[in-house]
């Protein structure tokens, strides 16, 4: 009974919010793109996974690899360090060109990752009925071109990362800066991420939210919100 309440905590009463739902806002790691390895049961598995084979590339061993990515990969995340830094930086440490260690790890992500193909159908269904529709996702420089193709250009507008917004959830800040980017009212928005610390902070501003479990659940979370699949 407990874990219902807590899950259904995250999903705001729609009796008290009337106001009609104009932006749906995704998460990516988990939600658009999910493991395709079901023995990665979470997105800090699958990255684990990510890392160890980048290091089997490198023939370095893995508590050495993460010595060496040190600080950069959190201040990457945060958007306090650029993209050429980083790379600059990695490819002193792993004494590796910075252009083939782009490649490696793009690979290694779209190796780990699958889209969320019902949930991209799905996206471009609710754009092309008139809703607004985003993506906001924690994000390093050296994930995002792998996990957010191009194509996801042509169906979410604003996308909103991590390190392009020099903040990261949970911090207020950017759930502020996708608000303001949305055009919309946080009543009028629904975030929908698989990491259930992110929504308090989003609820705080008064944006609907939905802990995503799966496509399944999903289709009832989303109907009652008055959004009809």
């Amino acid at each position: 009974m407990e874990k219902l309440f807590k899950q259904s905590s995250y999903n705001l009463n729609m009796k008290e919010k009337k106001r009609e739902i104009k932006a749906i806002i995704f998460d990516v790691e988990g939600v658009l793109q999910i493991a395709k390895n079901k023995t990665y049961q979470t997105k800090l598995h699958t990255n684990m996974g990510v890392h160890e084979k980048i290091s089997k590339k490198l023939k370095i061993p893995l508590d050495n690899y993460f010595d060496y990515l040190d600080e950069d990969y959190s201040l990457s995340i945060e958007g306090k360090l650029s993209k050429s830094k980083l790379l600059s930086n990695l490819s002193k440490r792993l004494n590796y060109p910075k252009e083939k260690l782009e490649k490696i790890y793009s690979k290694a992500y779209s190796r780990r990752y699958r889209k969320n193909r019902f949930l991209l159908r799905l996206a471009e269904k609710f754009k092309k009925r008139g809703f607004k529709i985003a993506i906001l996702s924690d994000q390093w420089h050296l994930s995002s071109p792998a996990l957010i193709p191009e194509k996801f250009y042509k169906i979410f507008n604003p996308i909103v990362t991590s390190c392009s917004a020099g903040v990261r959830k949970p911090n207020p800040k950017i759930y502020k800066i996708l608000l303001k980017k949305l055009k919309t009212k946080p009543e009028e928005s629904l975030f929908i991420d698989d990491r259930e610390w992110n929504l308090p902070p989003a609820q705080k501003f008064g944006i609907n939210t939905i802990w995503f479990t799966g496509n399944k659940t999903l289709k009832t979370q989303i109907k009652d919100f008055g959004i009809k699949i």
